[in-house]
């Protein structure tokens, strides 16, 4: 008997009864293993399980389930299908459930009998004489000596047994290990994020993170310096004649408003009107203008017309007989009823001593009220206006930085406000706005520029053979302004600069990469002038000087004496 005797069908989830049968039928072994899934729709049905069983006999084939699943077996021990829980187990028919399913049935004269020997495995079953033999994965296979089956396979299957092995364990096929790619697919991505965020994290550690800070004390000075520059914005390059240095001016105009409220008062009521006769005490004639004044209790009146008042005779001892009259129509400066006055009030006439006057009856004069602008509220309003604004002046500094530009800031100054107002003194209006309109400016020069002209004071009190500028002190140095234009500006600057031993950072900075701390200390430390090295690495795992050069930092620590001049160090 050959190992085809014995086929096993592995049974797919989604598979339908008709395709299972198909399988079935088309087996070539005459004992057919079909290893079901869990949890498989398709034999939870007696009918089903039926169909299959009489497919197996119609085929002269010996039927075997492999499953563990409970609930198969009372549907199996109801068809009369042998099942067993591995390719290993001997397989049995279970006990049918004791009430009879009348709805599903296929035919009450199937046979669901069988006569495979339940005490047999499925691979024994292969036949009489027939050995069971295990190859190098550990699979059982089956050979069958004829092609008639074992006579015990012809009686009556007896009644279902539990199966148990002796050594209590069952003989796990190999093959039946289907191995689960889901987790594995995900334990392989895991291992993989894990690997490169591990190969990340050595770069971050080893490259970016190591620093390097070279501290180095030498027998540094400070030397006061002074000079006085000349800021252009039209000059091209700096001339150390007269400190020139080339300029760049930055502006910014801000509005800033105030408003006030009015306090003033107007009558826009009706203008009073009438007449006035005025009386020359002249011997010639005088001509009054119209538009002039004439006053009473206080009020102005203004003539309508030009009038000519005749002359007056005189006694024969002098005295004036106010008989040259002229009448003139008046009428009031302003509105209100403040100017009505009655008939033969007293007038005077503004620049005419020799006339005097009495009104007729002027009227028609009415109030109205109304507030207005004063020259006082326009000023009030004005002196709100506060033009010192520290955010431009940062602005202005943020401009010239940006420019690459070392932003002068004590030339930092506002122009003469454009002042505007939404009333003029005397308008009517409840309340009055000021406007000032303000342009900012500020000088900003080279640093480099400015770096030369420290340069050069300090050269002139150093011996330059054995010292050398480590810093110009711009940083803090101090500036003012002498006068200034909207292009020019002239200016001192005073800044304190520390001179020492000829020692270049950017030198020390290539001799200390990739070397160890005591290295570098020696390498240094070897200047007569370096008084001690100190060399700090970061994180602590680090334990030589990093190779990248802008990972390093070298400070050649400045003096703690006050400034003063470095005469002494002159040949």
């Amino acid at each position: 008997m050959t190992a085809a005797d014995k086929e096993t069908i592995y049974i797919d989830i989604d598979d339908e009864i008709t395709g299972i049968i198909d399988k079935l039928k088309g087996s070539k072994g005459k004992i057919v293993a079909l290893v079901l899934p869990k949890r498989a729709g398709v034999f939870q049905s007696i009918v089903n399980m039926k169909l299959l069983k009489r497919a197996a006999d119609e085929s002269k084939k010996h039927l075997v389930l492999i499953t563990s699943e409970a609930g198969l077996l009372p549907l199996a021990g109801a068809a009369g299908v042998h099942v067993a829980k591995t390719l290993n187990s001997k397989p049995e028919i279970p006990l049918a459930p004791t009430a009879n399913d009348d709805e599903e049935s296929v035919d009450e004269d199937e046979d669901i009998t069988d006569d495979l020997d339940t005490e047999k495995t499925v691979g024994e079953l292969a036949g009489a004489g027939a050995a069971a033999t295990v190859g190098a994965d550990g699979v059982e296979t089956l050979e069958l000596d004829d092609d008639d089956l074992p006579e015990d396979l012809d009686k009556p299957a007896p009644a279902a047994k539990s199966f148990k092995p002796k050594d209590g364990k069952g003989k796990k096929d190999k093959k039946l290990a289907i191995p689960n790619f889901e987790r594995f697919r995900l334990l392989l991505i895991g291992g993989g994020i894990l690997l490169v965020l591990l190969i990340i994290g050595l770069v971050f550690a080893m490259s970016v993170l190591p620093k390097a800070t070279i501290t180095i004390d030498t027998d540094a000075s400070n030397v006061n310096t002074n000079a006085n520059l000349a800021l252009s914005t039209t000059a091209k390059t700096f001339s150390s004649s007269g400190n020139t240095v080339p300029a760049k001016v930055v502006t910014q105009q801000k509005t800033y408003t105030q408003q006030a409220n009015a306090s003033g008062q107007k009558n826009n009521g009706n203008k009073a009107s009438g007449s006035v006769t005025l009386t020359n005490c002249s011997d010639s004639d005088v001509v009054v203008p119209a538009g002039n004044g004439v006053s009473s209790g206080g009020n102005t009146y203004i003539t309508q017309t030009t009038v000519d008042v005749p002359s007056s005779d005189f006694t024969s001892k002098g005295q004036c007989k106010d008989n040259g009259k002229a009448t003139v129509g008046v009428m009031a400066q302003n509105g209100g009823a403040s100017y009505n006055i009655s008939s033969g009030s007293n007038v005077s006439v503004s620049g005419f001593g020799s006339l005097s006057g009495q009104s007729g009856n002027i009227s028609g004069g009415t109030d109205n009220i109304v507030k207005i602008v004063s020259q006082s509220d326009i000023d009030s309003a004005k002196a709100k206006i506060n033009t010192d604004d520290p955010t431009t002046k940062q602005n202005l500094q943020n401009q010239l930085k940006q420019a690459g530009y070392y932003a002068i800031v004590t030339t930092f100054s506002a122009g003469t406000p454009a002042v505007t107002s939404s009333a003029n003194a005397g308008d009517a209006a409840n309340t009055v706005t000021v406007t000032e309109n303000v342009t900012y400016t500020m000088f900003g020069a080279k640093e480099a520029d400015l770096k030369e002209v420290v340069d050069n004071d300090v050269k002139s009190q150093i011996d330059t053979g054995k010292q050398s500028i480590l810093d110009e002190g711009l940083d803090k140095a101090s500036f003012n302004v002498t006068s200034a234009t909207a292009t020019d500006a002239k200016v001192s600057m005073a800044t304190v600069a520390v001179v020492g031993p000829d020692l270049s950072t950017d030198t020390i900075k290539q001799e200390a990469a990739g070397k160890k701390p005591g290295d570098v200390k020696s390498s240094v430390g070897s200047n007569p002038d370096v008084k001690s090295v100190d060399v700090k690495l970061s994180p602590f795992w680090v334990n030589s000087v990093p190779k990248k050069q802008s990972k390093i930092t070298v400070t050649i620590a400045k003096p703690d004496a006050k400034a003063s001049s470095n005469d002494s160090s002159k040949p």
